[in-house]
């Protein structure tokens, strides 16, 4: 990838921008009109995506496409550089990248059922994409920063307008809790910025910075816990599950799939990369956080009777992998906790998915009140269970890929941690075998004859996403060489 493809990397965020404004344009009752858009646009930003990830080229410069576009300069203290719009992208970057433009296309097409407000709901939405995609491609910290927010703000009405049970104590919490989190992020920014004294945020300048070592141990906590808040960072997490189970289909998928890697990866921008020796110092308080968030998670899991809230606990439990992999400060434990937020990404939203599609026929989600529902729904039960699996970390399956990364890297570590994680594997396949036998097989319950399958839109989505569990599952290198070089190359104090 070369300076020429910078504008793929425009692309990516102002296809879902642009489309939110030519939405403001059409009136509330062209159904029809509104879905076309939001299908070509959806479209769209997959294929680009698709086409960033197979661009980049993990052999060359690890930061590609780089192209910046200065509006501010010469003001006060900012230097010529000023702020910028500095899009670019490393190994990292391509799979989140990759990751968000998959999650997009099927959940715009379970939300064209949305019969209330369906024009307000994809204007936020893809304002809240549009924010994702620019916090993955930026290169200056201050435009990261604003896209981070933008990905986070729409999230309160999404949840509180168009949510379900306890929908507004959900987004409230969520909104709370993620807005500290900036707060901690903020003056961690401003406070790199004028101790660099360069007078720019351009972050490749910043990463060349040699920080005093007590600046870092300082100042890596405010950034690992600002956005670890997002990554639902153990004890920080509580706004995670309540915000799972109280959101519509599409945002519950974006928000576990997407928004919580945003989370882990501004760990890695603005923590690893801008003050090393910060995280090496913190890596074992990261690690601990995290083995306790994936243990807690899995435990916490294996007691809900709501199939979203259980989704819910093991995504904080799946995300604990991710900090597990970024303590171990080893390059096949990095790999492996970046793997993991691509693999997790797609299972959720998988689960998330097909979730709702059962409850908008049943308004029930409790485990106990199903049972035999192969019989009545059998490619539902079929996708469900690939996701299943992948989440256990079946080999052949996504999950098992990152999974036996991660394991690896933290028993080389700590090997108490990596007999705890492999623990938690097992505490993780309980829950689910036992939701598995309990949902959808043994005698049908007559109370759900009414259901149908999943409709047409729903299995296009729910194969999308499985077939890239199986592809990333049985041919993992085109994610292991991206992510694997980026991290040797650019993350300083990470070991062999």
């Amino acid at each position: 990838m070369t300076e020429s493809d910078a504008p793929a990397l425009l692309a990516v965020f102002l296809i879902p921008l642009g489309t939110a404004l030519l939405l403001m344009l059409i009136p509330s009752r062209e159904r029809s009109l509104i879905i076309a858009l939001t299908a070509v646009s959806s479209f769209a930003m997959f294929v680009i995506s698709v086409s960033v990830f197979l661009q980049y080229d993990f052999t060359g410069a690890q930061f590609q496409g780089v192209r910046a576009w200065t509006y501010m300069e010469n003001i006060g203290i900012l230097g010529e550089d000023g702020i910028q719009l500095k899009v670019g992208i490393d190994g990292i970057a391509a799979a989140m990248v990759l990751l968000t433009g998959i999650v997009i296309l099927p959940g715009t097409w379970v939300s064209w059922k949305i019969q209330d407000g369906l024009k307000d709901f994809f204007i936020l939405l893809y304002v809240l994409t549009a924010g994702v995609f620019g916090t993955f491609v930026m290169l200056d910290m201050f435009v990261w920063f604003l896209f981070y927010e933008l990905a986070l703000l729409p999230m309160y009405l999404l949840i509180g307008v168009w949510g379900s049970t306890r929908k507004e104590y959900g987004a409230m919490k969520l909104m709370i809790m993620l807005l500290a989190g900036s707060i901690l992020i903020f003056t961690a920014i401003f406070a790199v910025y004028a101790e660099a004294g360069l007078g720019t945020f351009d972050l490749p300048t910043l990463y060349a910075v040699d920080f005093d070592p007590g600046f870092q141990k300082l100042y890596f906590p405010m950034v690992a816990v600002g956005c670890g808040i997002l990554a639902a960072l153990f004890p920080f997490h509580s706004w995670s599950p309540d915000g799972h189970a109280a959101a519509p289909t599409a945002v519950s998928m974006l928000h576990a799939g997407v928004l919580m890697k945003l989370g882990a990866f501004g760990v890695i921008r603005l923590g690893f990369q801008m003050m090393p020796e910060g995280g090496a110092f913190w890596a074992p308080a990261l690690m601990t956080l995290g083995i306790t968030a994936a243990l807690y998670g899995a435990i916490a899991a294996l007691r809900q009777t709501d199939m979203k809230l259980m989704t819910g606990f093991s995504s904080v439990s799946h995300m604990g992998y991710v900090m597990v992999g970024l303590g171990t400060m080893n390059v096949i434990g990095w790999t492996g906790a970046v793997l993991q937020m691509f693999a997790h990404g797609i299972m959720t939203a998988l689960f998330f998915l097909l979730i709702g599609g059962m409850y908008d026929q049943a308004h029930n989600r409790d485990i106990p009140n199903f049972s035999g529902m192969a019989r009545q729904m059998p490619i539902w039960t079929v996708f469900f269970v690939i996701a299943g699996l992948a989440s256990l970390g079946l080999p052949g399956m996504s999950g098992f890929v990152a999974e036996v990364h991660i394991f690896i890297g933290a028993f080389r570590a700590y090997p108490v941690v990596g007999g705890l994680a492999v623990l938690t594997a097992g505490i993780t396949a309980t829950y689910l075998l036992r939701m598995f036998s309990q949902a959808f097989f043994g005698e049908f319950n007559t109370r759900w004859e009414h259901m149908r399958d999943i409709t047409w839109a729903e299995r296009a989505g729910a194969a999308v996403l499985a077939v890239t569990i199986l592809f990333m599952g049985l041919w993992p290198s085109p994610w292991v060489n991206r992510i694997s070089t980026t991290i040797a190359e650019t993350i300083p104090g990470v070991t062999l």
